[in-house]
């Protein structure tokens, strides 16, 4: 199936519990995945605008993750610092491997990349830098608890 960027729906809302939605506003997200009726495996075109970041910084226990850079200057920052991707470049982040990652647009033009990912069930998030992490619920979603576990109201 072929798919034109231009007809695919986007959005720039955030899951996240509201006192971390900040953090990632300038975000344009866009389904691919839908677009092609894909099942397995997810696939956003994103575009960051000047001094926004793709998520906070994160890993998956059962989900693996890999992006390539379409358009733009970005920094990935990881546990093990910083390093600038330019159009051409991927990064890829196994699961289960705990390197919280995140993309962060430093540079004064749009950043546009690919993001990758599977869909595996019972997949949990953490947030090294924030007390925060990102739970299966029964419905498929995701539920917010503090490292504790106790639940983030919206």
């Amino acid at each position: 199936m072929i798919i034109n960027p231009e007809n695919v729906p986007s959005w720039t809302t955030s899951t996240y519990p509201d006192k971390f939605k900040p953090l990632v506003c300038g975000r344009v997200k866009q389904a691919l995945e839908n677009a092609a009726g894909l099942k397995n495996f997810g696939v956003n075109l994103v575009t960051l605008t000047p001094g926004s970041c793709s998520a906070l910084r994160h890993w998956h226990t059962k989900q693996d993750e890999f992006i390539y850079v379409i358009k733009g200057e970005v920094t990935l920052i990881t546990n093990t610092g910083e390093q600038i991707l330019i159009p051409g470049m991927m990064a890829g982040f196994p699961s289960g491997e705990e390197d919280g990652h995140q993309l962060v647009n430093r540079s004064h033009e749009i950043v546009v990349y690919l993001e990758i990912g599977d869909r595996t069930p019972d997949d949990q998030v953490n947030y090294p830098d924030h007390d925060l992490i990102a739970q299966p619920s029964a419905d498929g979603n995701r539920i917010f608890t503090d490292k504790n576990g106790a639940l983030y109201e919206a």
